[in-house]
């Protein structure tokens, strides 16, 4: 499933291949590489069965591999969340198999990195990636600041920005930021549209675990495991629930219209009420700040221009 998910070829195995006395692990792999070379691919992925523990035999298949594949990386998955357990993993890995990196993942959970500290001094080596979310792209590159900057709580504002920038249409988010800066206001279409930008940023858990301890956002950590994900999905099923005209201009929405908007959503006037609610604050809020001599509006804009041009 992963692999047709990021659509990379992988071997299920040759009937015709190596002898059958050869053990399956040993005979798929010289497979897989003889496989490799003939279609052109210039790497080969071997994922080996996966332990919490030391296991012994799992230690031999791996040594096997290692002396019939000779590969140019071998890399000890390590689960952030088990903390000293990874570390004693690694060390015997690598004493056996010596490893050139690891990759932490689950770092889009509760543990902050800790363990990539300890991994990197018993085995000497790097960490060369981190795993932030299940799916294929929730992948990135290790960054050792950033770690330490979750460790001591500060958060990783830059990792947020990078993810931003590859994720947002910068093109939609100016826009919106000028017509929420601006004496009109934003539309409820807009409302959603941005909500949908959000959306591919990942997880609002992720997000604000991704956010400083300290500071302004103070707390905000604290709050991610409170997050009802439902929410966001909700609300544009709310809003996808509105006519263009309703989106468009929010104050014709009545009592009567609120209801067919409840029913065609799915949930219930309440809700209904609760973002429009919200939605006025977030208008009130913005005009504000675009009255507000034009400083905030220009420091604004000039953020979002900085981010283009990188």
């Amino acid at each position: 499933m992963v692999a047709k998910a990021i659509k990379a070829n992988i071997y299920e195995g040759d009937e015709k291949g190596e002898p059958a006395g050869t053990p399956l692990v040993e005979r798929l792999a010289k497979e897989a590489r003889r496989e490799a070379v003939i279609t052109g691919c210039d790497t080969l992925i071997v994922d080996t069965a996966g332990r919490l523990h030391v296991d012994e035999q799992l230690m031999e298949e791996m040594a096997k591999l290692k002396a019939l594949l000779s590969p140019q990386e071998i890399l000890f998955i390590a689960d952030a969340m088990t903390g000293q357990d990874a570390v004693k993993s690694a060390d015997a890995f690598h004493k056996r198999l010596s490893l050139t990196g690891t990759v932490l993942t689950k770092m889009d959970g509760d543990a902050r990195g800790g363990a990539a500290l300890s991994i990197r001094h018993v085995t000497g080596q790097p960490v060369k990636f981190i795993g932030t979310g299940e799916k294929p792209d929730a992948f990135e590159p290790f960054h050792p600041d950033r770690i330490v900057g979750r460790i001591l709580g500060m958060g990783d504002i830059m990792g947020l920005i990078e993810r931003a920038e590859e994720k947002l249409d910068k093109k939609k988010s100016e826009e919106f930021a000028r017509k929420a800066l601006s004496g009109d206001g934003f539309s409820l279409e807009d409302f959603r549209d941005q909500l949908r930008q959000i959306k591919k940023l990942g997880s609002m858990e992720s997000i604000l675990k991704m956010l400083p301890s300290v500071g302004p956002f103070a707390g905000m950590q604290q709050m991610a495991g409170q997050v009802d994900e439902k929410q966001l999905t909700r609300v544009e099923a709310i809003i996808n629930s509105m006519t263009q005209r309703e989106r468009d201009h929010h104050e014709i929405i009545s009592g009567s219209r609120r209801k067919r908007i409840a029913n065609g959503s799915g949930t219930t006037v309440q809700e209904v009420n609760q973002l429009l609610r919200q939605y006025a604050q977030m208008r009130k809020m913005f005009k504000g700040i675009g009255k507000g001599g034009g400083m905030l509006q220009r420091r604004a804009m000039g953020m979002l221009g900085g981010m283009r041009g990188r």
